[in-house]
């Protein structure tokens, strides 16, 4: 039977890493954030508060418009972020910030409320959780130009928001990963315990946990 994974988690924790990581060993098939095509992007850097709200409202319709084609597609699918996360972490948080106006979010909101009760959720939500810490050091080992400006603060603001959401989310099931403690590019092992981990919640176990021993004995495979 197909499934349609999402995988959820801040800037660096190793999303799309494991995406290409789980097809690969499971045979499924990838689909990964696309964000070089928003036609706002270079006004929303040079005028958040004037763009935010146009960013942010074509990233809500292209993320919907691929969940929904995933959630019709004949094999199983693994999306990198989900379309939850626009709403809940990065839309809300401009807000927070002040460069979305309140009367222009409550149009958002409402949009995304509306549709994502239509919207087929995914069979699980797997969320990768770091520490600013981890976030930080992954980021600088990327080495990407344009996220060189990211601090540890703007994550811890994400993560806190990322913690909120996900300790609410009840549309599907959700995994947990401590990406802390697992290692699945430098562990084989790591990697093989989320596989099973994934495995387990796919056929319906209520509560599924990391436990230290068998982190620790995995990274020895």
């Amino acid at each position: 039977m197909k499934k349609f994974i999402a995988v959820a988690g801040n800037i660096g924790v190793g999303k799309s890493t494991l995406v290409t990581m789980l097809c690969k060993r499971l045979e499924w098939e990838p689909f990964y954030e696309a964000v070089g095509d928003n036609p706002y992007l270079a006004d929303f850097y040079a005028d958040m508060a004037s763009w935010s709200f146009h960013s942010q409202i074509f990233f809500l319709t292209r993320r919907l418009r691929s969940h929904y084609q995933l959630a019709q597609h004949p094999a199983s699918v693994i999306q990198d972020r989900s379309v939850y996360e626009d709403a809940e972490i990065f839309a809300q948080n401009l807000y927070l910030q002040g460069h979305i106006k309140e009367r222009d979010y409550e149009t958002y909101r409402e949009l995304y409320e509306t549709i994502i009760q239509i919207l087929p959720p995914p069979d699980l939500v797997i969320y990768l959780r770091a520490s600013t810490d981890t976030l930080m050091d992954r980021i600088a080992r990327r080495g990407r130009d344009y996220e060189r400006t990211i601090t540890p603060e703007y994550l811890q603001s994400l993560n806190d928001l990322y913690e909120d959401w996900i300790s609410n989310f009840v549309l599907c099931p959700v995994l947990a990963v401590p990406a802390d403690d697992l290692d699945y590019v430098a562990y084989s092992g790591h990697l093989g315990l989320i596989i099973s981990k994934v495995n387990e919640k796919l056929t319906g176990k209520d509560e599924v946990v990391f436990e230290p021993e068998e982190v620790a004995r995995a990274a020895g495979d």
